[in-house]
């Protein structure tokens, strides 16, 4: 019997982590003889970010029928829970523990806790959701660095991100794993003393399915949405680029009247009461460090690309539902739209690229970071200039008049399914 234990956000959270992290429990749980545990975060960051992160929409238990055991402990604002998550996983004697690496500030505790399960005998693997960070500062790389090096082994979606690894921890030999071209078994075995790094594909949720009973037709109507529907999903963050598609949209409205853009996404650092007391010391303190920390230009608490729609006067051919979206609820979004808008300025693997497959849309991205590896221009989507919205509503008119067979997005993501990406991690 292995026990691994996957750290993580739980399932009570919100955003594309927690849900990765609960995938991977399941599919490991999936395997004969593998007895898995995920240990959480309570609080996943300083207490003066002014934001709610806890998932309070979603009914569906993810992980009803399983086996998965999870653990409530670390809280990012008391020692004494950091200390107390290692003696539990200590406690649970795990063959691997496999971290979530999704943003710099997490790698305060999570340095803690690494080096003292390395020292404890335990196999630490860190899963690189990045390693440069999209909107990063000098304390950010520092931290990331004196944090990622107490690893056995590391796991990242793009080509991108291991060489990022190489820059950030230099004088290191590794070995880069890949799957062959069956996804059954994994190319290059490390040589001694190399530390393995598996290159893996970012699997297909499972977790988000369509409705075939669903009423498309009615449904698009409510909203108002017309004959071919652009979506942007997910967290509205800087880097993601809605920006981008607003203009896009734009040029393509003036050429064509059949267009709607669906826009669902909470708004990220909106989410707490403005009004209360505790909302605004939190948003003044929050501010002031981020002006310490970051450059200006990577602030994004003033970001407000929705501010477009009323300045192109766009309200009829724009739809926003700029609230968390229930997981019960998100295959309607995606049921009702043609293609999924990622005109990111910046990519490493994203959840809603994976989302799309489950569904067959069409991926019209920027020509940046791993959208270059996984977007094939013309058969599974189209590939745009990055920050060119000109660019971009040409790839988005293309998408209407050349459009991408839902078989071939399928096709592209067959074999990339959870199960395939347990075993590959649990054969190292």
């Amino acid at each position: 019997m292995k026990r691994i234990v996957t750290f993580g956000p739980g399932p009570q959270f919100k955003g594309g982590i927690a849900n990765y992290n609960t995938s991977l429990a399941k599919a490991l749980d999936r395997i004969e003889d593998v007895e898995v545990h995920i240990v959480s975060w309570t609080q996943q960051y300083p207490a003066i970010i002014p934001r709610d992160f806890i998932d309070r929409k979603s009914k569906t238990d993810q992980l009803a029928g399983t086996q998965v055991k999870v653990h409530y402990m670390l809280n990012y604002n008391s020692p004494a829970t950091w200390r107390k998550t290692f003696r539990l996983i200590r406690a649970l004697k795990p063959d691997k523990i496999i971290i979530q690496w999704a943003i710099a500030i997490q790698g305060i505790p999570l340095r803690y806790l690494a080096r003292k399960l390395q020292k404890a005998g335990i196999t630490v693997c860190f899963d690189l959701h990045f390693v440069v960070q999209k909107e990063n500062s000098k304390l950010d790389r520092l931290v990331t660095r004196r944090c990622l090096k107490f690893s056995d082994a590391y796991i990242t979606h793009s080509l991108k991100t291991y060489e990022e690894l190489k820059e950030l921890l230099p004088g290191r030999k590794y070995s880069l794993l890949q799957p062959d071209e069956t996804f059954g078994a994994l190319k290059e075995p490390e040589e001694k003393g190399e530390i393995p790094v598996l290159k893996l594909y970012h699997p297909v949720y499972d977790m988000f399915q369509k409705d075939e009973s669903f009423d498309v037709e009615a449904f698009k109507s409510s909203l108002g949405l017309k004959k071919h529907v652009f979506l942007f999903f997910g967290f509205i963050r800087k880097y993601k680029g809605l920006h981008n598609v607003i203009e896009a949209f734009r040029l393509v409205s003036k050429q064509r009247d059949d267009v709607s853009l669906l826009i669902v996404g909470e708004l990220f650092w909106k989410t707490l009461d403005p009004a209360k007391f505790s909302t605004r010391v939190k948003s003044a303190l929050f501010g002031l460090a981020k002006k310490l920390l970051l450059n200006k230009q990577d602030d994004e608490q003033n970001y407000r690309p929705l501010e477009l729609i009323d300045k192109y006067n766009l309200y009829e051919q724009v739809a926003a539902i700029t609230e968390f979206v229930p997981n019960e609820d998100v295959n309607k979004y995606f049921q009702a739209s043609d293609s999924i808008t990622l005109f990111y300025s910046a990519a490493t693997p994203s959840g809603v690229e994976s989302m799309s497959y489950n569904f067959g849309l069409p991926i019209l991205a920027s020509r940046v970071g791993h959208f270059k590896e996984t977007v094939r221009d013309g058969y599974n989507g189209y590939l745009a200039e990055p920050e060119n919205p000109e660019s971009m509503a040409r790839v988005m008119i293309r998408s209407i008049e050349e459009p991408i067979p839902a078989a071939h997005v399928y096709a592209t993501s067959a074999k990339m399914s959870w199960d395939n990406y347990a075993s590959m991690i649990l054969s190292r």
